[in-house]
Order: C-alpha cells, then structure tokens, then sequence
C-alpha cells in the first residue's frame, strides 16, 4: 500500500456583523480560542469530563482535534504528553484591527490527513461561532462563503455559503508520495541557493532556547520532527527518512544571508489562565549547500508551517 501525504486547505470568508469587528492585530490566537471553545460545545458529550479519563475519547472528534495524545504503545513521540494538532489556522496578513458592518475578513484552514474528514465540524463551529461573537467585545459575524482551494496550484471552488449553509463535496488536496520525500540521491535535482521568507512569528527551539538565527540545521531539526508526526499520527505511516544524516549534512548548509528581526506577542491562555509570550522570527534568509535532498520538506513545510504554535498559523513561510 502506498503511503501519501494529504493536505487540504480551504479559505473561510467572514463578513462583520452591525457592530462591524474588532480584532487584534496578529488574529491566529483569537481565531483559534473562540472556534475552540464552540468545536467543543458542538462535537462534546461530556463537557465536564476531562479528554484523557473520557471513555468517549477514542471516537470523539473534538478529542481527536484538540486534545490528540499518543495512543498506548505508540512507537514515535514516547516521551510527549500531546502531539501536533492536524490543523493550521493561517489568519491574514494585514493588521488592521477594524472592520466596518459588512466587510470581509478571509482567512486559510489547512487539514491534515485524517482530519480532512471532520470539514463539516470546522464549517458548523466557525458558523456557531459568528453567532457567539469573536474579539474581547464578542462581536458577531457570518461564515459568508467557505472555498476549497487547492494547495500548490491554487484552483478554487466554493463548497458552503451562506444563502443555503449547504456543504458541498469538494475535496482538492495536495497528496504527497511518501518516496518524494525520501528519493534517492541519483533521483534528486541539484539545488544550490535556496531563500525563505518567514511571514509569521517563527519559533525554532534548540539548546533549549528559541533560535533568533536560523541556521539551516536548526530549521530541518523542526520541520523534520514535524512532518514525521503528522505523518505517523495523521496518517498512520512513519517516513523512512535518513534522519541523522540529513541532519549532519543540513550543518553543513550555510546561512549565507538573514535578514530577519524578532517580533514579540503575547497571548491569553484560557487553560493556563495567564498570558504566555509568543515572539518569533520574521524576515528572509537564504541559504547555500547541497540542498536537493531538502527541497520536497521545505515544499510541504509551506503548508504545515515549522516550529511552535503552528495552529495559530505561526511558522508560516514561503520559498522565494
């Protein structure tokens, strides 16, 4: 049986209600705390039972989403108490925080793997949510139009709108052949230059600190670490990388140009009940190696962005 990579992304559109909206500048976090709230008073039968001693667990699609943890005996991640939600929410660029009666404000939700499935619960709780209200003044908004677009070549397709809130069967996923990421080195095309432009706030850790330079190494350790475990747990098949050795020759990348600043943020955590920085690195890098081999993770690391709090589409970056 072959083994691929599926990501699938789709572009919400929310149109302001008759207070209009307002919102912070980065919106990752406020996106991803208000539609986590309703996911679960949608998708939960026992609100007040935690995730873990639930015996609704394994077949609960907010548990799956939200609170997925390694099941027992898993061989990859052992040591890890949670592992990488199945989603992306890459809020917009801009950083406006107003937005009029009316007004359109559109942002990207990738899935991943088997969470492709679950569409419909994202569609429904970005639907409930616009009736709860978003933002600290909980204003209110509609789930205008939902597109599926596909990930690389970008061709479009409306799949929901809210004239008849009716979902339509539209999937445009990017698959990714499992041997692509792994080819052999007689197969791989030389690259020698390759630049990336971090768009948001990027959070590399190594040593133990959160990497201000992103050397090649330190980036490939992240985006590695990444991809095979959404692979492993979103997928159910572990890539058969040379991880070692990719590695040990990524070091020997050199990072030949950064232009790149730290950017702080800070945001409210709800569980922990305290606000946590979020700072990253922004700005462009190029690098200069035998880069070939790196090429097909650094496509897909587009998609599934690299480093912490992904989910609030941070660690985006582009190829340029």
């Amino acid at each position: 049986m072959q083994n691929n990579f599926h990501v699938a992304k789709y572009e919400l559109s929310l149109e302001a209600g008759r207070e209009g909206l307002t919102l912070p500048p980065y919106k990752g976090s406020t996106l991803r705390g208000g539609f986590g709230a309703v996911f679960k008073r949608i998708a939960c039968s026992l609100p007040r039972t935690q995730c873990r001693a639930c015996l609704l667990q394994p077949g609960c699609p907010y548990a799956y989403i939200f609170e997925t943890a390694p099941p027992p005996g898993s061989e990859a991640l052992r040591s890890y108490s949670s592992i990488p939600r199945p989603f992306v929410l890459e809020p917009p660029l801009e950083t406006k925080t107003e937005y009029a009666p009316g007004e359109k404000l559109c942002f990207h939700l990738l899935l991943v793997g088997k969470a492709i499935g679950y569409l419909p619960y994202f569609i429904v709780a970005f639907r409930e949510l616009g009736e709860v209200g978003i933002g600290r003044q909980r204003k209110k908004f509609q789930l205008h139009t939902v597109k599926a677009i596909h990930p690389v070549s970008g061709a479009g397709e409306i799949i929901y709108q809210a004239a008849d809130q009716m979902i339509k069967n539209m999937e445009l996923a990017w698959i990714v052949d499992a041997h692509q990421l792994a080819a052999p080195a007689a197969d791989i095309p030389p690259v020698h230059n390759v630049g990336l432009e971090f768009q948001t706030m990027t959070r590399l850790k190594f040593a133990d600190k959160y990497a201000q330079r992103v050397e090649f190494h330190v980036l490939m350790r992240s985006l590695l670490r990444r991809i095979s475990s959404l692979a492993y747990f979103h997928h159910g098949w572990e890539p058969e990388l040379d991880f070692t050795g990719l590695i040990d020759r990524a070091a020997a990348v050199c990072l030949v140009q950064s232009q790149t600043r730290w950017v702080d943020w800070e945001r409210y955590s709800s569980r922990q009940s305290s606000r946590m920085n979020m700072g990253g690195v922004v700005g462009q890098v190029e690098y200069r190696g035998d880069l070939g081999a790196y090429m097909p993770l650094l496509r897909l690391g587009q998609l599934v962005h690299v480093g912490k709090g992904a989910v609030f589409g941070m660690g985006k970056y582009a190829i340029c």
